[in-house]
């Protein structure tokens, strides 16, 4: 009993001892990783002040005579590498400061693709920590990157705020308006791929807004230069799929004309599992027969998961069977 006493408690002590070794570490690496970044911000503060040193020569007159612009060229190398020094010691606004402060110094000395890099880089920064400033970062580069001609990137960028404003800043609105404008460039350049992806997230938001016509107009026009793609075809049902339901929002029969028009134009489509639920939900809907309509959309779902926006629209259709009955009565 005592042997057995006696190596439980070393094994216990054992264990105490090793975890209080496993919290100290812990606890030193959180000390070390905090003076770390403090030293990082402290060497980044100086790298500041250095370059604003630079600046306030480059612009005095004896700088400007000796070197001014190569004083100017310094203190953006200085600017960005402080931004970096913030962005390690995770100092979002301060890294996205001092690349802005790069940024308009490039433009001083006429460089715009670098004072657009700057800016990007700055927009990326102020991301983690404030949003609109992070917009304002990049619509500054979008301004460059047009003047440029290069419109291929700056509709990339548009993407970026448009992304922005769905998750951060939660306006839909203005998000529909940067993927409309991302769209509009990619189409200036032939880049239809690109334009169409742009395009159906301004369709998504424009259905559950309830601008169905707007949706309706994008839908087909994607659905229908797929169906004449080799590679995208299959994916033309889904998006004339998705203008009958918004159809149906608005209006059974115009639901059942363009069933019929999307036969026509795509015979595929008559074959697809979401024409014939279409036939289902408008025989429902005809009938008014609510269960009917819930049996087809869960024979549909049990094969083809439902996301979140074909829900939406469904249960809106379900509804106006639903106050249909309650009229009646």
């Amino acid at each position: 009993m005592d042997v057995i006493y006696s190596s439980t408690h070393w094994l216990a002590v054992f264990f105490l001892l090793t975890f209080a070794f496993y919290s100290l570490c812990i606890g030193i690496k959180t000390s070390d990783t905090k003076m770390d970044n403090s030293g990082k911000e402290k060497e980044a503060t100086a790298l500041m002040a250095e370059a604003e040193k630079k600046m306030k020569s480059s612009q005095s007159f004896f700088g400007a005579l000796f070197g001014g612009s190569s004083k100017m060229e310094e203190a953006c190398d200085l600017y960005v590498r402080a931004a970096n020094m913030y962005k390690m010691a995770k100092n979002w606004c301060a890294a996205g400061n001092a690349f802005s402060q790069a940024a308009h110094l490039h433009l001083q000395m006429q460089s715009k693709h670098d004072a657009a890099t700057n800016f990007i880089d700055a927009g990326n920064a102020f991301k983690k920590a404030d949003p609109q400033e992070a917009i304002n970062c990049l619509n500054r580069a979008i301004e460059i990157y047009t003047d440029m001609g290069r419109f291929t990137i700056a509709a990339k960028h548009h993407i970026t705020i448009a992304e922005i404003y769905e998750t951060e800043l939660v306006d839909i609105d203005k998000a529909i308006a940067h993927y409309e404008q991302a769209a509009d460039y990619y189409k200036g350049e032939e880049s239809t791929s690109s334009a169409n992806k742009c395009l159906l997230k301004v369709a998504t938001y424009a259905a559950q807004l309830e601008q169905y016509q707007k949706a309706i107009e994008i839908y087909e026009q994607v659905g229908t230069h797929a169906m004449d793609s080799t590679l995208l075809k299959y994916s033309a049902k889904d998006h004339f799929f998705k203008a009958a339901l918004c159809h149906f929002c608005v209006d059974m029969l115009n639901a059942k004309l363009a069933v019929q028009k999307y036969e026509e134009m795509f015979p595929a489509f008559s074959d697809s599992r979401e024409c014939k639920l279409l036939k289902k939900l408008l025989d429902a809907y005809e009938e008014q027969n609510v269960d009917a309509y819930t049996d087809s959309v869960k024979e549909f779902d049990t094969i083809s998961r439902l996301d979140q926006w074909l829900t939406t629209m469904l249960l809106r259709i379900k509804k106006t069977i639903q106050d249909d009955e309650n009229d009646l009565r």
